[in-house]
């Protein structure tokens, strides 16, 4: 998902952050919107930059 669809669907569902899951849905972290939008405003930003490569696994 990129970072613009994420930040589409947490605006569009009225929340202020994501779970993130890996592909066996075990929750690997969260995401909120704030985080996103510095992300996004960011001098490396691009509309194909990916949740999973701005996330530091934790």
């Amino acid at each position: 998902m990129t970072v613009e669809v994420a930040l589409a669907v947490m605006t569009g569902a009225r929340v202020e952050y994501l779970l993130l899951c890996d592909g066996d849905d075990e929750c690997t972290g969260s995401v909120t919107r704030s985080e996103l939008a510095l992300h996004r405003d960011g001098p490396r930003y691009t509309d194909r930059v990916r949740l999973r490569d701005i996330l530091v696994p934790g």
